[in-house]
């Protein structure tokens, strides 16, 4: 009969010894940390402040590389992405003049400036500054959209976002 209140106590011990939470010196996963705390940042209570967005310099834009809108393609899809006149940087800090790419893949034409850009599988995020990517896409016609924003995932809107039309065979 001891068996049975000793394994419950164990498997308790175990999981309370294993959850470390706030470690996130192990996470790999920059992005995901860096939108979920965003998310907390986007109805600061009084005593937060929160950097507001970044200006947009004049004549910045992004602009798919390798493709054009109405082209045909093969899956899986390599994108190149560009920008100009910002500078390509990882998530997490608010520096202006700087930002990372997300890829909207069906999602509409761009996040309002200032948004937090969601994660999901619609949403792809390029947080550790990439600049190249493939992705799998039935075949059909598909809505493409480079969307960039600062730091902290907040879209710069649609004057740093470019939309295209891809037919996959």
């Amino acid at each position: 009969m001891r068996k049975f209140y000793f394994l419950p106590a164990a498997l308790l011990v175990g999981m309370v010894a294993c959850n470390n939470a706030d470690n996130k010196a192990g996470s790999t996963d920059t992005t995901a940390t860096a939108a979920k705390d965003t998310m907390s940042m986007a109805k600061p209570d009084s005593s937060q402040a929160v950097t507001p967005l970044p200006p947009v310099p004049a004549g910045a834009k992004v602009y798919f590389k390798n493709l054009k809108d109405g082209q045909t393609v093969k899956s899986p899809v390599k994108i190149e992405m560009g920008v100009d006149g910002m500078k390509l940087d990882t998530a997490g800090a608010i520096v202006a003049g700087t930002g990372h790419h997300h890829l909207l893949m069906d999602a509409g034409d761009s996040i309002p400036a200032g948004q937090v850009v969601p994660k999901d599988s619609t949403h792809l995020h390029f947080g550790k500054a990439q600049s190249t990517a493939e992705v799998t896409l039935s075949p059909g016609k598909h809505v493409l959209t480079l969307q960039f924003a600062d730091g902290i995932h907040r879209s710069y809107g649609s004057q740093l976002a470019t939309t295209i039309n891809v037919t996959v065979k």
